[in-house]
């Protein structure tokens, strides 16, 4: 999503908004969000964990798009049509609009002082695919946990941007139960789960994300990436490895957690 609208947006200027539904919006009020975007130039586009960060120079507008959220580059003739689900309109400066929509409204907007900014940042874990995160400092902030593995590599105060799809993916590949409390894994296992976090993931953004539903990327299409989920989506199905039925639980996180009795023991 990012790498297409850093194409697509970076160096225009905002010259005029719409907020049409000031919900998503999470610390500014309507007047002061649309008067803090004002005429602002977009200098650059870049991720942050589950993050769209635009760089700004007096705020940084960061969009969480949840499950439902995605953005749209369309002539500004387009007309807006109510039932595609907009919340923000942002007419550039060049005659194009950027939209961002969200079906199901679970999206987060912020507009960040540049103090605001690091704080947020802080708070969020390493990134997966920096090469300065090494198995030993992934090792180390899992043995400070002693809940569920799967769980923990979702928690994005430890660890950025992995979400359940992913986790349910990466678990399953590195052979880890993932009701495993974080702190038994080995050393052998850390890698092995990091390694396959970076895989999935550097996988699922060459085939632009994974469609279940209502997720469309920055060009509107569909992802492609569902079509390479081993577990996610796929309960009671055999496993590709072993051809057990794959089984699904909700005591984990409250969250689908599909897995292999017999892969990942």
């Amino acid at each position: 999503m990012v790498r297409v609208l850093r194409r697509q947006v970076r160096g225009r200027t905002i010259v005029r908004s719409r907020l049409i539904r000031d919900d998503v919006v999470k610390n500014r009020s309507r007047s002061a969000f649309l008067r803090g975007i004002r005429r602002a130039e977009i200098r650059d586009v870049y991720r942050r964990a589950k993050n769209a960060v635009f760089d700004m120079k007096e705020y940084t507008l960061v969009v969480q798009p949840g499950m439902t959220g995605s953005f749209h580059v369309t002539d500004a003739s387009t007309p807006v049509v109510l039932s595609d689900y907009p919340v923000l309109t942002m007419a550039l400066d060049d005659g194009r609009r950027l939209t961002y929509r969200d079906v199901r409204r679970l999206g987060r907007i912020y507009l960040l002082r540049p103090d605001e900014w690091q704080s947020f940042s802080a708070r969020i874990g390493p990134e997966p695919l920096d090469p300065a995160l090494t198995a030993e400092t992934f090792g180390a902030v899992l043995r400070r946990s002693r809940q569920a593995i799967k769980k923990v590599i979702m928690d994005q105060r430890r660890l950025a941007g992995v979400g359940n799809i992913y986790a349910n993916e990466a678990l399953f590949v590195s052979g880890i139960d993932p009701s495993r409390p974080a702190d038994s894994l080995t050393a052998s296992d850390c890698r092995r789960l990091l390694a396959a976090i970076q895989d999935i993931l550097r996988a699922a953004v060459a085939a632009e994300g994974t469609t279940i539903r209502d997720y469309r990327t920055a060009s509107g299409k569909p992802g492609g990436f569902q079509t390479q989920l081993f577990v996610y989506g796929r309960e009671g199905e055999p496993c590709r490895n072993c051809g057990t039925p794959l089984a699904a639980t909700h005591t984990i996180d409250a969250r689908t957690t599909v897995f292999c009795y017999r892969c990942q023991r």
